[in-house]
């Protein structure tokens, strides 16, 4: 995303007219982006909200997401700019500006930091509310110091992300993306068949298909599930740099309908699924549940593909995520400065592309060794930074109009898009904080 100083430079240089660009590889990379590790909390909101309001909220959530994105191509090609932070500084000047780069990189650190905290789950385990669950590496091996948390993180972040992160071209992870999605099918098909056959023996757990309302339990804490839905869906940081490359906006937008379509099928499945396997035992990272459903062998080797097939497919998604992250800071950081994505051969702008790479990679790895519980920071990016990028942003543009474009409709669905947008979020975030007081006091 373009800075305010360069709201008409291009993201990305222009792809080669011998290989453009294709649909479908948008569908991949758009689902890519979509499905990282918003999945793994979403039988955790089906605990919560039960399961009808559940599939009502991802249907909601993914039709707003699709007239959000239709907005944004919309008033993108209306002006000059062929950013997020362009577009929104032509209608609100640079505080707009800044305030975009803000929240993709915070928004896009969260998410990172979150991948790493799962497959840290995966590879070492977690110890959530005094529960030990063992991850893999342990299951196989025992407890040893090459395959503690810090140390499996570590292997992971320098031989596996590092190379993929030091590419310059969101066309380059094409393949990758696609071997993601094929992964996250992979790990709902077999949860289904985890489930299935949990059924047939009779060991699942009965769904609550309404929310159950209790002394611990009360109204306002639905809310705190939106969030967690809202961030599955964030995907508009990346919603330029892959629709330029795409070239025809109706392009963009039929492959981001397509992949809404899929992403929604996804998440319900793997809910509903996740909710009959485990019931209300279920963790926020589902992964974590997965060191314990069957006593066969066989069924320890499905647990197995499945917690590793998933950490795999956010292996690769990551680099997806911090390509919007780096050219975001950087452009932030150093606004005079050529593009990364534009000026490959200089030895200046490489340092810089490297430095800048290595420094998140580090922060991301120190943060997720620190803090590993994905909850509540699902919750916080649901309640800001990803919101707004979602909604309450392309809304404002719509209301702001100020290209001429926007229709009645169009208006009145913008206001009804950030009103729900900012009353949730302000719920979800008041009864958060009132739930951590009230357990501290």
């Amino acid at each position: 995303m373009s800075p305010a100083v360069r709201s008409d430079a291009p993201l990305l240089e222009p792809s080669s007219p011998n290989r453009r660009p294709s649909i479908s590889g948008a569908v991949f990379n758009v689902s890519t982006s979509i499905i990282g590790a918003g999945i793994m909390s979403i039988p955790a909101t089906l605990k919560v909200l039960g399961v009808i309001p559940a599939l009502a909220l991802i249907v909601i959530v993914a039709l707003l997401v699709d007239v959000s994105v239709e907005f944004l191509m919309r008033f993108t090609h209306s002006g000059d700019s062929v950013t997020y932070a362009g577009v929104m500084k032509e209608s609100f000047g640079q505080v707009g500006s800044v305030a975009t780069q803000i929240c993709v990189m915070i928004t896009n650190l969260g998410c990172l930091i979150m991948y790493l905290i799962i497959i840290g789950d995966v590879l070492s385990g977690n110890q959530p509310e005094g529960t030990v669950h063992l991850g893999v590496l342990q299951e196989w091996f025992g407890f040893h110091w090459w395959n503690s948390r810090e140390f499996a993180l570590l292997v992971t972040v320098l031989v596996v992300l590092l190379p993929l992160v030091l590419l310059r071209r969101v066309e380059s992870l094409r393949f990758s993306s696609a071997v993601a999605v094929l992964l996250a099918v992979v790990f709902v098909g077999i949860s289904i068949v985890l489930a299935i056959s949990a059924i047939v023996e009779g060991k699942t757990k009965d769904p609550r298909l309404v929310p159950h309302l209790d002394d611990q339990t009360s109204f306002f804490d639905l809310f705190t599930a939106v969030p967690v839905i809202v961030t599955a869906f964030t995907f508009h940081f990346n919603v330029h740099p892959i629709g330029f490359e795409l070239g025809k906006p109706s392009d963009m937008i039929k492959a981001v309908q397509i992949s809404l379509i899929l992403c929604a099928a996804i998440y319900f499945s793997i809910g509903l699924f996740g909710y009959l396997l485990f019931g209300d035992s279920i963790m926020p990272d589902i992964l974590v549940n997965f060191d314990r459903t069957s006593d066969s062998f066989m069924g320890s080797k499905l647990n197995d593909i499945v917690r590793l097939s998933y950490a795999l497919h956010l292996m690769l998604v990551f680099p997806l995520v911090n390509f919007s992250l780096r050219a975001n800071l950087d452009e932030f950081l150093f606004p005079n400065k050529p593009l990364l994505t534009k000026d490959t051969k200089r030895f200046k702008d490489t340092k810089r592309f490297v430095a800048l790479t290595l420094v998140l990679l580090v922060f991301s790895y120190l943060a997720a060794i620190t803090f590993p519980d994905i909850w509540y920071l699902f919750q916080f990016l649901g309640s800001t930074s990803a919101v707004s990028l979602a909604f309450i942003f392309p809304g404002a543009i719509v209301l702001r109009d100020v290209h001429g474009v926007s229709t009645k409709k169009d208006r009145t669905m913008a206001t009804i898009m950030v009103v729900l947008a900012v009353v949730t979020s302000t719920i979800a975030i008041s009864t958060n904080i009132y739930n951590f007081l009230g357990n501290k006091s």
